[in-house]
């Protein structure tokens, strides 16, 4: 599982989807919810994205 999670093709879309989320959540989800699902989902996209410059990094 954790050689799945780790990949490539899925770190950019728990990046790309989880941003979408993010920026989408407070104008669909009225309130507090609406806040903290956009933090939510942005630290998960973000935890994504320093992933994949871990990576690119490595890779050099």
């Amino acid at each position: 599982m954790k050689s799945l999670l780790a990949s490539r093709p899925v770190l950019w879309f728990l990046f790309l989807f989880n941003l979408v989320v993010a920026v989408a959540a407070p104008f669909v989800v009225d309130g507090s919810q609406g806040v903290m699902t956009a933090v939510g989902m942005g630290v998960v996209s973000l935890g994504a994205g320093v992933s994949l410059l871990r990576g690119k990094r490595a890779a050099a």
